[in-house]
């Protein structure tokens, strides 16, 4: 007498613990745009994407790498150059005509204060709409960059204010 097996094998991505279809599934009910935003040691990853029965298409993409073509010549991977991509995603998907999205933050863990929380409170600042808690953002010293050195606080400063005018607002 043969037997079926039970046992069900797991998506590869929840394997590999990349993906959390519970979550993802919540997120895609909602039939909003998401805000996807990843960390890295080096890096900040932020993006508006759509979903799609076909494959989500991303809409709007920064990378941190491209601050560097608005001034900004320190580590790129900090709290200010998490705000200042979120800041960059922000003014890229109003310039679109994308109005709201929710924040997607994938596996990483939600810490108070954290870079994915940075990079929220810069697309907020750029006029995204997306719900969000006050109490979850980093203070305004630490998005600035002055608790690292003054330095990285003026080029923070510069290169906002180069975003601001590649996009046509005065700094506010």
């Amino acid at each position: 007498m043969s037997h079926k097996s039970t046992y069900a094998t797991p998506f590869r991505r929840r394997k590999e613990q990349k993906t959390n279809y519970k979550k993802r599934l919540a997120l895609l009910k909602s039939k909003q745009l998401r805000l996807v935003a990843r960390k890295s040691n080096n890096n900040f990853i932020a993006e508006v994407v759509e979903y799609f029965k076909t494959g989500d298409k991303a809409r709007v993409f920064v990378h941190s790498r491209e601050l560097k073509a608005f001034g900004w010549s320190k580590h790129a991977g900090n709290i200010p150059a998490a705000y200042l991509t979120g800041y960059l995603c922000g003014k890229k998907a109003v310039k679109d005509n994308l109005e709201s999205a929710i924040l997607d933050m994938g596996l990483n863990t939600p810490v108070h204060g954290s870079r994915i929380f940075a990079g929220l409170k810069g697309a907020i600042d750029a006029g995204l709409k997306v719900k969000a808690d006050e109490k979850v953002f980093p203070s305004e010293d630490r998005i600035k960059g002055s608790h690292i050195s003054p330095e990285v606080e003026k080029n923070f400063q510069e290169t906002l204010e180069n975003i601001n005018k590649k996009f046509g607002e005065k700094n506010g």
